[in-house]
């Protein structure tokens, strides 16, 4: 089953773009179709192989961090190519 998901990353420091700008990179070197905006990076994927991977990465980043938010929205189906028609 396809999966859309989105990611908003909040590290609670001062250095918190050098903590995103790695999430984002590691997200990327998945191997998944990845699509970023300023406000959030969605990720495209098998339900099983993507959510795996991602449990890595935001593990990793937790460790890392002293303080850190995310937010994660999951939708059944790839949404990839949505255009919006308004």
């Amino acid at each position: 089953m396809k999966i859309s998901v989105e990611l908003t990353l909040l590290p609670l420091n001062d250095d918190f773009k050098i903590s995103i700008k790695s999430f984002i990179k590691k997200l990327r070197a998945l191997g998944f179709k990845v699509l970023e905006n300023p406000m959030s990076t969605q990720i495209y994927g098998e339900y099983d192989a993507l959510m795996s991977a991602l449990q890595d990465v935001i593990k990793e980043s937790f460790e890392n961090e002293p303080s850190v938010v995310l937010n994660m929205k999951i939708i059944k189906g790839d949404r990839s190519a949505y255009v919006h028609s308004f």
